[in-house]
Protein backbone atom coordinates (compact mmCIF):
# COMPACT_ATOMS: atom_id res chain seq x y z
CA UNK A 1 0.00 0.00 0.00
CA UNK A 2 2.85 2.68 -0.02
CA UNK A 3 2.79 2.68 -3.36
CA UNK A 4 -0.64 3.93 -3.42
CA UNK A 5 0.04 6.29 -0.94
CA UNK A 6 3.17 7.58 -2.30
CA UNK A 7 1.42 8.05 -5.90
CA UNK A 8 1.17 11.35 -7.88
CA UNK A 9 -1.75 9.84 -9.64
CA UNK A 10 -4.89 8.53 -8.48
CA UNK A 11 -4.69 5.23 -7.75
CA UNK A 12 -7.61 2.47 -8.03
CA UNK A 13 -7.34 -0.55 -5.89
CA UNK A 14 -9.79 -3.22 -6.09
CA UNK A 15 -10.12 -5.35 -3.19
CA UNK A 16 -10.80 -8.60 -4.15
CA UNK A 17 -10.43 -12.27 -3.95
CA UNK A 18 -10.21 -15.63 -6.61
CA UNK A 19 -13.28 -17.76 -5.16
CA UNK A 20 -16.02 -14.03 -5.42
CA UNK A 21 -17.68 -14.63 -9.01
CA UNK A 22 -18.27 -10.75 -8.46
CA UNK A 23 -14.81 -10.25 -8.04
CA UNK A 24 -14.25 -12.31 -11.43
CA UNK A 25 -17.20 -10.30 -13.19
CA UNK A 26 -15.71 -6.99 -12.65
CA UNK A 27 -12.31 -8.17 -13.45
CA UNK A 28 -12.35 -7.43 -17.28
CA UNK A 29 -13.39 -3.95 -16.61
CA UNK A 30 -10.96 -3.00 -14.35
CA UNK A 31 -7.95 -4.24 -16.80
CA UNK A 32 -9.95 -2.39 -19.69
CA UNK A 33 -10.15 1.03 -17.25
CA UNK A 34 -6.12 0.38 -16.27
CA UNK A 35 -5.17 0.14 -19.68
CA UNK A 36 -7.33 3.11 -20.71
CA UNK A 37 -5.71 5.31 -17.78
CA UNK A 38 -1.94 4.15 -18.33
CA UNK A 39 0.02 6.99 -17.54
CA UNK A 40 -2.99 9.24 -15.99
CA UNK A 41 -3.79 7.02 -12.82
CA UNK A 42 -3.13 3.60 -11.32
CA UNK A 43 -4.64 0.00 -11.08
CA UNK A 44 -4.11 -2.18 -8.65
CA UNK A 45 -5.52 -5.21 -7.50
CA UNK A 46 -5.25 -6.48 -4.00
CA UNK A 47 -6.68 -10.03 -2.64
CA UNK A 48 -8.64 -10.14 0.52
CA UNK A 49 -7.35 -13.41 1.60
CA UNK A 50 -3.77 -12.49 1.14
CA UNK A 51 -3.78 -9.12 3.01
CA UNK A 52 -6.51 -9.14 6.57
CA UNK A 53 -4.31 -6.08 8.02
CA UNK A 54 -5.16 -3.85 4.76
CA UNK A 55 -8.92 -5.17 4.90
CA UNK A 56 -9.23 -4.57 8.52
CA UNK A 57 -7.68 -1.26 7.71
CA UNK A 58 -10.23 0.01 5.04
CA UNK A 59 -12.67 -1.35 6.85
CA UNK A 60 -13.71 -3.35 3.62
CA UNK A 61 -17.12 -5.30 4.14
CA UNK A 62 -17.79 -6.74 1.03
CA UNK A 63 -15.99 -7.39 -2.08
CA UNK A 64 -15.62 -6.45 -4.77
CA UNK A 65 -14.68 -2.94 -3.37
CA UNK A 66 -12.96 -0.63 -5.53
CA UNK A 67 -11.33 2.48 -3.51
CA UNK A 68 -9.82 5.47 -4.89
CA UNK A 69 -6.71 6.99 -3.27
CA UNK A 70 -5.25 10.32 -4.27
CA UNK A 71 -2.64 11.90 -2.63
CA UNK A 72 -2.70 9.42 -0.11
CA UNK A 73 -6.65 9.51 0.88
CA UNK A 74 -9.58 7.94 0.13
CA UNK A 75 -11.31 9.89 -2.51
CA UNK A 76 -14.28 7.34 -3.12
CA UNK A 77 -15.12 3.57 -2.54
CA UNK A 78 -17.60 1.60 -4.86
CA UNK A 79 -18.84 -1.71 -2.98
CA UNK A 80 -20.21 -4.25 -5.58
CA UNK A 81 -20.14 -4.83 -9.09
CA UNK A 82 -20.07 -1.78 -10.97
CA UNK A 83 -20.76 -0.49 -14.59
CA UNK A 84 -17.29 0.64 -16.35
CA UNK A 85 -18.88 4.39 -16.55
CA UNK A 86 -19.61 4.75 -13.22
CA UNK A 87 -16.08 4.11 -12.33
CA UNK A 88 -14.93 6.10 -15.09
CA UNK A 89 -17.05 8.94 -13.61
CA UNK A 90 -15.62 8.38 -9.91
CA UNK A 91 -11.98 8.15 -11.80
CA UNK A 92 -12.27 11.37 -14.02
CA UNK A 93 -13.70 13.42 -10.92
CA UNK A 94 -10.19 13.18 -9.02
CA UNK A 95 -7.74 12.28 -11.94
CA UNK A 96 -6.21 15.86 -14.31
CA UNK A 97 -5.92 15.11 -17.62
CA UNK A 98 -7.25 11.22 -17.33
CA UNK A 99 -8.72 9.87 -20.70
CA UNK A 100 -12.31 9.43 -21.09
Amino acid sequence: MRRVHESKTPVLVDFWAPWCGPCRMLAPTVEAIAEQYAGDARVAKLNVDDNPSVVQRYRIQGIPTLILFQGGEEKERIIGVASKEAILRMIDEHATGASS
